[in-house]
């Protein structure tokens, strides 16, 4: 498997705390990678700092998007990040709930169009083509997370689960090579988090892509994970399968204590 994303000792400090102390992390290509750990731990400040909203204080993170060289993106804008091919969801849910469902994915699509603002204006051939071609796109997503029933309701009457699919939905939009879930499952019930759990493992096997998420359900993380990265206090403190996370001793401290401290 070909390495996608590799991040190298990356450290953020704010001010005189620091809230990810030398991390390294890879994701290659057809994996499931999950980062664990107790709130507190960096998880999203990792996050944001890969996908560009936090500037890292030292550190590298370098992608290989398929059939293009290395770059090396720690300093980027958000929105060069995700025209690179990163894209992701938040744990708080970020739709435009005055807008249609359909509306939402077409604004995933905007990075991947040419149209300027002359264009937007005069209407001509190419616009309008590059707009069918972001419906249709937009609705074959709809199909794919099971929302075509819904693709003209505004997002704010959408069921939580169902929001929560529209937000994966529109970062697909943006034709990812890899895709960044941040507690996808986070407020879900057991059959929306069941329903969950098979959309990402369709993702992954589907349509090909690499997948690296934040969850504290740690029966999805469990079920679908190929990798697990876990995290405590900023730094990381174990990586391995499925199976040698649930029995690593440091991994049962951070999350259950030790019981000598009792």
């Amino acid at each position: 498997m070909e390495t996608l994303l590799q991040v190298n000792d990356l450290t953020m400090n704010f001010g005189g705390l620091r809230a990810i102390d030398h991390v390294s992390l890879e994701v290659r290509s057809g994996e499931i990678v999950a980062l664990i750990g107790p709130n507190g731990a960096g998880k999203t400040t990792f996050f944001n700092c890969i996908t560009g909203l936090y500037r890292p204080s030292a550190g590298e993170i370098r992608v290989f998007p398929p059939g293009q060289k290395e770059i090396r993106i720690d300093g980027f804008k958000p929105n060069r990040v995700t025209a690179i091919g990163m894209a992701r969801t938040f744990q708080n849910i970020r739709l435009f709930s005055a807008m249609t469902v359909i509306e939402n994915v077409m604004i995933g699509r905007h990075c991947r169009t040419s149209t300027n603002i002359l264009g937007a204006i005069l209407r001509g051939p190419r616009t309008r083509r590059q707009e069918l071609e972001t419906i249709d796109k937009s609705y074959a997503l709809l199909e794919k997370v099971g929302l075509t029933r819904y693709a003209n309701e505004l997002a704010r009457n959408l069921p939580y689960g169902a929001q929560r699919r529209l937000e994966i939905a529109r970062a697909l939009a943006t034709d990812p090579f890899l895709l960044l879930l941040d507690e996808p499952a986070a407020g879900m019930n057991p059959r929306e988090t069941k329903e969950l759990d098979d959309l990402i493992v369709q993702i992954r096997d589907r349509d090909g892509l690499a997948i690296l998420l934040i969850e504290h359900d740690m029966k999805l993380v469990m079920n679908i994970s190929d990798r697990i990265v876990v995290m405590e206090y900023g730094k990381r403190i174990a990586e391995g399968t499925p199976d040698a996370i649930r029995n690593d001793p440091k991994v049962i401290e951070a999350y259950l204590g030790d019981e000598t401290d009792a």
